[in-house]
């Protein structure tokens, strides 16, 4: 019988990490979870305000405040779906949790560092160090909510729908590097979503298929045969949509 993983998850605070935990634990020894304090609004304004313009800041800014409204709209469907996939939505247990302002503060590397797990398992964390990727031998292993590389960035699989490119509306499990959703491939699947799903919901689909790939990647790692691949293609970083362009997609195409 294959060895355990021992791992340390390395991620946001929310649902997706909750998933994953409770999705993971009957199948490797969790040794901690480490949990950042998301990034400012302000500092995420300004470098968006920098990189895309503000017009294109504020229109996000709107879709974010319209999404909340939509998230509690979509409770019923969240729910129907994570009884249906079978996942588990139990808040992470407080013993194992430690909490940080930053994956990259030297607190989070001392800790791996006096862990040393087979391998970290990141979910919704900021783009992590090269000093805190080259602390340990262990493979840092990202679930990113897209196929990469065409997808890369935030909500991957609603820009596949939206750019009429539903082959590859998915999910991937792939190595972590410097750079935004650019480590090797270890894994991807695709999803099948319905008229009654929107950009709330896709994630559940996601997280359903990136849970039995996670723990693929795990039981690789520990057996030291992680097969990292690229992808040829388009490459391409996504961000929030404005909320006059989610409302086109909405009532035109029907993306919603």
């Amino acid at each position: 019988m294959p060895p355990r993983p021992r791992i340390v998850i390395l991620a946001g605070p929310g649902l997706s990490t909750e998933l994953m935990y409770n999705g993971l634990r009957d199948s490797c020894d969790i040794a901690a979870v480490v949990l950042e304090k998301k990034p400012s609004s302000r500092s995420m304004i300004k470098y968006r305000a920098k990189t895309l313009g503000w017009r294109t800041t504020l229109g996000q800014l709107a879709f974010i405040l319209y999404s909340r409204w939509l998230g509690r709209t979509s409770r019923k469907r969240v729910q129907q779906l994570i009884q249906r996939y079978d996942m588990d939505d139990s808040p992470i247990p407080p013993r194992v949790v430690t909490r940080v302002d930053s994956a990259n503060k030297r607190e989070v590397i001392r800790l791996l560092k006096e862990l040393a797990p087979d391998a970290v398992v990141v979910n919704g964390t900021r783009i992590l160090s090269k000093k805190l990727l080259g602390s340990i031998k262990a493979p840092f292993i990202n679930t990113h909510m897209g196929i990469t590389p065409a997808y890369r960035g935030v909500h991957g699989g609603y820009w596949a729908l939206a750019m009429d490119d539903r082959r590859r509306c998915g999910v991937t499990v792939h190595m972590v590097d410097e750079g935004v959703d650019t480590g090797g491939i270890l894994y991807q699947s695709t999803i099948d979503v319905g008229t009654t799903d929107n950009f709330v919901t896709y994630p559940i689909h996601q997280m359903a298929k990136a849970i039995p790939m996670m723990r693929s990647a795990l039981c690789d790692a520990v057996e030291n045969r992680l097969a990292p691949y690229s992808s040829e293609g388009p490459s391409q970083q996504w961000y929030h949509p404005t909320l006059l362009f989610y409302l086109r997609q909405r009532f035109q195409n029907g993306v919603r």
